[in-house]
């Protein structure tokens, strides 16, 4: 049985014995649009919950749209053409219009990065500016949560008279799916934003979790925050396995929202009958799995699945290696997991990126992590509290030898854009 995982900008393959019971898991048969621009004008001319874009722009001074950083795969050049378009035929000059990138607390999109992202028209032609999360001072300060989230967003988009997001909806480790308010906050965020956001008081709730929004105190805090700073319009579009357009929605930014994840969970969502003892999976591949970082989120797309003490076998490409150099700092600053969690338990602790280990701990609480990647050599990545792989092969070998022949296992070959769970 040959698999391609979701690795890098290729795949990767993968020849698993023939005599074994496994459970794929995968995205529901949904056609592509046949002509996405022409089902982007029509949510754009009759959104949900909200005036038609060019109706909502007319007498608008200025204009701020918010885009996602690299590390989502959402279809800009198409729908910013779609929205620059709508907002000049409203009156909007082009010089006032400021196309922000929400890189949250990740590095700036630039160059060849940004060429990918918008296309080569829209970077040469418009004003495209990276969120700095951890210069405070471009940032404006507009009270707390009710949770007591202080609440400091990227002044450009605060001041901006007409406010726009457009993103992706996909499943979400923490914040239940992507999209809609997760472009403010954490997208636009200051470091002192999300550090309490991201904090263990609210990412420890059992419902802060992947596909999870009633309840979820990570989602609630950021709508609300996103609803403080204003949102006039989103876009947002949902994808299937090769990236192609499903789905639009746009208008209200909650309305639309809920629209989009309504029809996302019925394209993602994959169950298995019974927990499973090895889950083989991978970080969805470029952009999503260039750091160890971002490979975290993999590795919690198959944690509702893994049996308690089973084994995760991860595909992830590593390019750009761990992650920042803060989230490199608390591997060599802490002996265990265990002793990680009880330190940011106190107040007076905290450091950049560790939201990211606190996830890493849930996983491995539960389940081993065999993990295989050309990117980082096998000494570092033992040292990161998982196992390192030579080979997808390998590790189910060695997965084997564990659990016995008769191991019960599941492979999802695009990591956490499938939203795998245990039927009910």
């Amino acid at each position: 049985m040959r698999v391609h995982f979701e690795y890098g900008r290729t795949g990767l393959d993968a020849d698993l014995p023939d005599n074994l019971q496994i459970r794929t898991l995968a995205y529901k048969s949904c056609e592509p649009l046949a002509d996405p621009r022409s089902e982007l004008e029509k949510v754009l001319s009759k959104p949900t919950g909200a005036p038609a874009l060019r109706t909502l722009a007319q007498g608008k001074r200025d204009a701020c749209i918010l885009i996602c950083d690299i590390t989502r795969p959402v279809p800009n050049e198409m729908i910013l053409r779609s929205v620059l378009e709508s907002l000049e035929a409203a009156g909007i000059p082009r010089d006032k219009i400021t196309i922000l990138i929400a890189t949250g607390l990740h590095r700036p999109n630039e160059g060849e990065e940004l060429l990918e992202m918008v296309g080569s028209h829209i970077a040469e032609n418009y004003r495209i500016e990276n969120h700095h999360g951890q210069v405070l001072s471009e940032h404006t300060y507009l009270g707390q949560s009710p949770r007591g989230v202080p609440i400091w967003l990227d002044s450009r988009y605060v001041s901006a008279d007409l406010k726009l997001s457009v993103g992706l909806i996909e499943p979400h480790l923490m914040a239940g799916f992507s999209g809609g308010r997760k472009l403010i906050c954490p997208g636009i965020a200051a470091l002192e934003t999300v550090q309490v956001w991201h904090g263990p008081d609210l990412l420890e709730h059992p419902k802060a979790d992947c596909g999870i929004l009633d309840g979820n105190p990570v989602h609630e805090e950021n709508t609300w925050i996103a609803k403080r700073a204003g949102c006039d319009f989103i876009v947002n579009v949902v994808i299937d396995a090769q990236r192609r357009p499903l789905k639009f929605v746009a208008g209200d930014m909650e309305q639309a929202f809920l629209e989009g994840v309504e029809f996302v969970r019925g394209v993602v969502t994959d169950t298995v009958s019974e927990p499973m003892d090895i889950v083989i999976t991978s970080s969805a591949g470029y952009p999503l799995d260039t750091t160890f970082y971002q490979s975290v989120k993999g590795m919690a797309g198959a944690l509702p699945i893994v049996k308690q003490g089973g084994t995760i076998i991860l595909a992830a490409s590593l390019t750009e290696g761990i992650g920042s150099h803060a989230f490199e700092t608390l591997f060599r600053e802490h002996q265990t997991l265990e002793g990680f969690v009880q330190r940011i338990l106190d107040k007076n602790y905290f450091v950049m990126d560790q939201w990211q280990l606190e996830e890493l701990a849930k996983v491995r609480r539960k389940a081993k992590v065999k993990m295989v990647s050309h990117g980082l050599n096998a000494e570092t990545i033992n040292s990161l509290f998982v196992e390192s792989a030579a080979s997808i092969e390998q590790a189910l070998a060695d997965s084997l030898a564990e659990y016995g022949p008769d191991a019960r296992i599941a492979v999802i070959p695009k990591g956490p854009y499938v939203l795998a769970q245990l039927a009910s």
